[in-house]
């Protein structure tokens, strides 16, 4: 597989396009504004825009370091997920008294992304459709069983199907069977991050790329957030650096850098089509711990990701971690595994991207320098559609709001630090090690996953 990956172009597919925006302005001498948010990614969009939504007027500035969308948020599958909460058995296992308002939340959160779609003319390729888990060995069926009880409970819509019906999803040998979950939409996320920055735009917002802050200064009345050119007073600050953690270390205490690799292949022909079938078009994963995420574009191209999930020591990130081709070729034997009638099909397009996780798997939240400050980061994955919730928390606690969403346990109460390095990279190496001999064993959960599990924490592909 290395030479089949190998000659796929080093690049996020969904960027690499003759059509892209040119950059926004470097911010350059002393500024001023109301609110500066701190990254250009959807969290720092969707925290512009619903902050200029509320306060026409108000003076917003988004500072990128990169250029906007430049991280996760244009490297993932597009998955535009209603949870808040990495999936209903996640929230179940670490909030359940909140979970039926979490769940009514994440609905309000999707519909809302919906909405500003259709103000904004936002061309991001929206797909509603299903998400379908595929059990792909025998004892996942028994877990699908189980993730059923919890949807019962909740009153959530479901379909269990069998071995039949989940080829008839789309035909793979793999599939035993499957969990269908209503409501989830799928994305281009670079055109959405693109189209939400125009809308800041229209409503007066600022966004500088090329912008990177290096600290935030804490005066009587106001912050004052420095860049390598430049700097902003303002009376809030709002950090949506998530996996970058910049530049309040205090974020990296609990969120974790994790790197997800993806595929995308070249189009498919309709032979090709035909034999996969996979007529709805719904967004897939198989359901062991280390699973892969995949879904069909616009342009009939499967984008195929997950897995090979990598810690680098030192919250490593950057270009050197990207284009790992060892991992790159892991994952496409696995492609042809689940799909071998697609055998000969190349790839277009490789890439990689650093998750911001947090050890219970959903996004974090916290305030510094008297409330002044807020700070939301570690989606674990669903970050498309729950970012503009995160933003909409982050808000709402810089700006001293009680709401519903404050009151949440998940926003209240921190998960569990992640220990400083060497410790962490131990920890983690420790953890995968276990997860791969899961995965190998019937799902048995060895001493060290059954000990984590007892104190609500894990690390998760």
């Amino acid at each position: 597989m290395t030479d089949l990956v190998e000659r796929a172009k080093p690049a996020v597919f969904w960027t690499d396009r003759s059509d892209k925006p040119s950059g926004a302005p470097c911010l350059e001498g002393p500024q001023r504004s109301d609110l500066v948010i701190v990254g250009g990614g959807f969290t720092g969009l969707w925290a512009a825009l619903q902050a200029l939504e509320d306060n026409p007027g108000r003076m917003v500035r988004v500072l990128e370091a990169q250029v906007t969308g430049f991280g996760a948020s244009s490297r993932n599958g597009g998955f535009c997920d209603p949870s808040l909460t990495h999936g209903l058995g996640n929230g179940h296992s670490h909030w359940p008294d909140d979970m039926n308002t979490l769940l009514r939340l994440g609905d309000e959160n999707l519909a809302g992304i919906l909405a500003s779609i259709e103000r904004y003319s936002i061309d991001a390729a929206a797909w509603s459709t299903a998400d379908v888990s595929m059990a792909t060995e025998p004892w996942q069926l028994d877990e699908l069983a189980e993730a059923v009880e919890i949807y019962r409970h909740y009153d959530q819509p479901f379909r269990l199907l069998d071995q039949t019906q989940a080829q008839m999803v789309a035909n793979s040998p793999s599939y035993l069977g499957g969990l269908v979950n209503e409501g989830v939409v799928l994305v281009d996320p670079a055109r959405l991050c693109w189209g939400l920055r125009r809308a800041v735009e229209s409503l007066g917002g600022v966004v500088h790329d090329h912008s990177r802050v290096v600290d935030v200064e804490s005066g009587a009345s106001e912050l004052r957030v420095l860049t390598d050119a430049g700097s902003v007073a303002a009376e809030r600050v709002i950090l949506a650096t998530n996996a970058w953690a910049e530049p309040d270390r205090q974020i990296r205490r609990y969120v974790l850098p994790i790197y997800d690799h993806v595929l995308m292949t070249e189009p498919l022909s309709m032979e090709q089509l035909a034999a996969i079938g996979w007529n709805g078009r719904e967004g897939l994963a198989d359901s062991a711990s280390q699973f892969h995420y995949y879904r069909l574009t616009e342009d009939q191209r499967i984008l195929w990701g997950g897995y090979d999930a990598n810690y680098h020591f030192g919250n490593g990130m950057g270009p050197k971690y990207e284009y790992q081709t060892r991992s790159h070729a892991l994952i496409a034997g696995h492609f042809f595994d689940t799909f071998p009638q697609l055998e000969g099909l190349g790839f277009s397009h490789r890439w990689a991207g650093p998750i911001g996780t947090t050890s219970k798997f959903a996004a974090a939240f916290g305030t510094r320098h008297d409330d002044r400050l807020a700070w939301v980061a570690g989606y674990t994955g669903l970050g498309v559609g729950a970012s503009r919730f995160g933003a909409r928390v982050a808000l709402d606690l810089v700006d001293g709001t009680p709401t519903e969403r404050t009151e949440l346990e998940m926003v209240r109460k921190k998960p569990m630090p992640i220990p400083p390095e060497p410790l962490r990279s131990a920890v983690v190496a420790l953890t995968r090690r276990a997860i791969v001999k899961s995965d190998a064993n019937q799902g048995k959960r060895g001493p060290l996953l059954r000990t984590l599990d007892r104190f609500g924490v894990g690390f998760d592909s």
